[in-house]
């Protein structure tokens, strides 16, 4: 019975180094950016982003196939630099903000990539749930700020299709064409703060 305990005690403080390999990360939004672009009249790209945002990773050294993100971005804040087109995009016809006030990414599986890594996840957007795939750069290696916070950044893109989440308007041009694309590319360049 003792060696049990013994084995058993030994078993326990073995593992306590493995779960300590995993450490919290969140977002400092005053240096990320969450941004995407869409085509218009199908000869350009529009861009915009959102301002306020949050988010965190779980991120095992060790192993990073347990590690773990969420990010809660607020529908309200998109900005895209012109004032009504910002207001026609907060009404019903795209993400009814009054109605669904933030979007979210919850991850549900992390591998490493060729040249980074690769986070499948469920984007909740518009009442509606998809399950993406991240493509990130990074994360880059640790660094001390000038006031005593470890540091690391990362960069995340995807491409989306709108109507896949119920944003579905949109207007015929003369030319035969639509005004507004389908494919939204996403990115995501975040400076994460250690806790």
């Amino acid at each position: 019975m003792k060696r049990l305990t013994a084995l058993l005690i030994a078993l326990i403080f073995t593992a306590i180094p493995a779960l300590a390999t995993a450490s919290t990360w969140v977002i400092d939004p005053d240096h990320s950016h969450i941004g995407f672009k869409i085509r218009h009249m199908m000869v350009s790209n529009v861009r915009g982003g959102f301002g306020t945002f949050s988010g965190n990773v779980e991120f095992d050294e060790k192993n990073i196939t347990r590690s773990t993100t969420k990010v809660t971005i607020e529908t309200a804040s998109i900005d895209t630099g012109v004032e009504k087109r910002d207001a026609h995009l907060r009404s019903a016809d795209f993400f009814d903000v009054a109605t669904y006030p933030t979007m979210t990414f919850t991850s549900k599986k992390v591998a490493k990539a060729s040249g980074g890594i690769k986070v499948t996840g469920d984007l909740t957007l518009h009442g509606v749930t998809r399950e993406v795939v991240l493509n990130v750069e990074g994360p880059t290696g640790e660094f001390k700020d000038p006031w005593g916070n470890t540091r690391r950044g990362a960069t995340a893109t995807t491409t989306i299709n709108r109507k896949d989440f119920g944003l579905n308007w949109n207007a015929m041009i003369e030319s035969g064409g639509i005004l507004v694309g389908e494919e939204v590319t996403i990115i995501l360049e975040v400076e994460l703060i250690k806790k």
